[in-house]
């Protein structure tokens, strides 16, 4: 299909704004053709430029490690390198590793947050900060939610440090049956978005369905304002898009050019969906137009249909008890993950707020605690997974994060006690082997600059 290959021309008049990029500028294409032209996708606009901080090697011993993929092991050993988990396994040499006693105390992966918004609804919670729904049209599929990220959000520090978070997915918000492109991060401090830029994750891509776009769109006297009107418009928008893909002259449309992305299987869905119909439509919708959903995320009534979605290979990314505060959100139980995991479907559990972000493990808990009062027996390690490994999988980077395995990468967390406690938070948080949060260090508790000078300074709270 081609179409992040072709070469755009463009105005002189613009040859000075697009040589102000940080990723590149514009050029003449060759000495025999004067016309110039912009970076395509391929060549990387916008491209990561995360480099790992430094760190040590590393052996935590003695501490009961949950995997992420579903095992525990217990007074086990973690070793990790050059950024990368070496070995995980009991009573291994210690050589040349800086020893840490984890005696008494929990070693999971890093925590995964699919569903985010840190950074483009950064705090102070104010308007100006408000950056995150581009609610001007009904779909919107050029937008990315990269350019609206600030990477002095106080709130990445917080997941850092309470929650231990050490990677997550920021997404455009829900107003728009199309919310454009997320982005994946690395949870360390930078100067710019790139720099947090996961390197190697593939690009989300934000839907929604439902109340949110009919209710903004329907308010102002426009389409959609039924769900009908949301089917209707989504469906001509993709086939507007399979045109554009099968057109080799057609003009660079960068909207145009994700849903392409999305159709080749290159940026993953990700669909706010709430009811159980919705979702089994939208399932559908999915078949008819070609493209693979990731995640439907909030999902409250995907307990009715967690056989249809462990079919379709979608995983559930919710909350663990909200519900109730609109009427597509009326019939959420407390059961859900449970009952998703009990018919083998892949559940997530998801933050959407800047505060429960900073205590994922504890959503993870209260789920299992669910489970557990209406029979269904749950693991430990299997709840830890949803909020690791299972994240990762359904944001494309399971085979680089989300579980401590050989060869991946050294997101880890120390907790002083068992992270399925209310009463336990991290200890310590390495990100890519990195040490960069110490509950015992003041100099290891990451200060935004935004942060300098305040009341307070450097105080995790």
């Amino acid at each position: 299909m081609g179409r992040r290959a072709r070469a755009i021309v463009v105005a002189v008049s613009a040859l000075t704004l697009a040589a102000c990029a940080t990723t590149g500028t514009a050029r003449a294409s060759d000495e025999d053709d004067p016309r110039f032209t912009a970076m395509t996708e391929d060549e990387g606009p916008f491209a990561s430029t995360y480099q790992r901080y430094p760190g040590r090697p590393t052996a935590l011993v003695g501490a009961t490690v949950f995997d992420g993929a579903g095992g525990m092991i217990g007074n086990g050993t973690v070793l990790f390198r050059d950024g990368e988990v070496v070995e995980v396994g009991v009573g291994l040499a210690t050589d040349g590793y800086d020893v840490i006693d984890g005696s008494g105390k929990f070693v999971t992966p890093g925590i995964i947050d699919i569903h985010s918004h840190l950074g483009d609804y950064p705090t102070p919670s104010v308007d100006a900060h408000s950056d995150g729904n581009e609610a001007t049209a009904p779909t919107t599929p050029n937008v990315w939610a990269e350019h609206s990220v600030w990477p002095q959000d106080p709130g990445f520090s917080r997941a850092l440090a309470n929650g231990g978070i050490t990677a997550l997915q920021i997404l455009p918000g829900s107003a728009n049956l199309m919310g454009g492109r997320s982005v994946t991060l690395k949870n360390v401090p930078a100067r710019t978005v790139q720099g947090m830029k996961f390197p190697g994750a593939p690009y989300g891509f934000k839907m929604a369905c439902g109340e949110n776009p009919k209710r903004v769109y329907g308010n102002r006297g426009r389409t959609p304002s039924t769900r009908m009107g949301n089917f209707a418009v989504n469906r001509q928008t993709w086939y507007e898009a399979i045109d554009y893909a099968n057109d080799g002259d057609a003009k660079r449309d960068l909207g145009k050019e994700t849903l392409v992305g999305v159709l080749e299987g290159e940026i993953l869905v990700h669909n706010h969906c709430y009811r159980a119909d919705e979702m089994a439509l939208v399932m559908d919708m999915a078949k008819e137009i070609g493209y693979r959903i990731s995640a439907f995320h909030h999902a409250v009534e995907a307990y009715k249909i967690g056989d249809l979605l462990r079919e379709n290979e979608v995983c559930s990314a919710i909350w663990a008890d909200w519900y109730g505060f609109k009427m597509e959100a009326y019939d959420g139980i407390l059961e859900n993950a449970a009952y998703l995991q009990r018919e083998g479907a892949c559940v997530v559990i998801h933050s959407d707020d800047e505060n429960d972000i900073q205590r994922l493990n504890q959503e993870a808990a209260k789920a299992q605690a669910a489970g557990r009062r209406v029979g269904i027996e749950i693991s430990d390690a299997t709840a830890v997974q949803w909020i690791t490994l299972n994240a990762a999988k359904a944001m494309g980077i399971d085979e680089m994060t989300g579980s401590l395995e050989p060869g991946k990468m050294a997101d880890v967390v120390l907790w002083n006690g068992d992270p399925l406690s209310v009463y336990s938070r991290p200890e310590k948080v390495w990100v890519d082997g990195a040490l960069m949060y110490d509950m015992m260090d003041r100099k290891r508790r990451p200060v935004s600059d935004f942060e300098l000078g305040q009341p307070g300074e450097g105080d995790v709270k």
